[in-house]
């Protein structure tokens, strides 16, 4: 079992390369992805003003309540719908993607995957 610190700090590791390359601009913003045990976050930054253009999670109000679980894939996928359609509200088609530095896999491959399906670029 690794040490909790170490997975941690790879993690950390990770997300800094990852940042390295991926920077939102007004034209193209930052799509970033938090995810929990419990809950899944993601927003749309624009990282040359610092602010927040758009956000979902699995907290949000329409989706609250409403979900079996929300630390599962089908939870992630409703939260890519969201995410895409008020993306789509605010004129932002095209986004370049934060898996915040875990494995494009499980949770995060859905998130991604309605969000293209809503209509995000990436």
């Amino acid at each position: 079992m690794p040490d909790i610190k170490l997975k941690r700090a790879g993690l950390y590791r990770r997300h800094r390369r990852l940042r390295k390359r991926v920077e939102g601009t007004p034209e193209r913003p930052r799509l970033s992805v938090y995810r929990s045990l419990k809950h899944i976050y993601a927003q749309v930054v624009d990282d040359v003003s610092g602010r927040t253009l758009v956000s979902a999670s699995t907290l949000s109000e329409p989706l609250k309540g409403t979900l079996k679980g929300s630390g599962n894939r089908a939870a992630a996928a409703k939260v890519g719908e969201l995410l895409a359609a008020r993306a789509k509200e605010a004129g932002i088609t095209a986004v370049c993607f934060d898996r915040g530095g875990r494995r494009y896999h499980g949770r995060i491959k859905a998130l991604a995957e309605a969000a293209r399906k809503g209509g995000l670029k990436f």
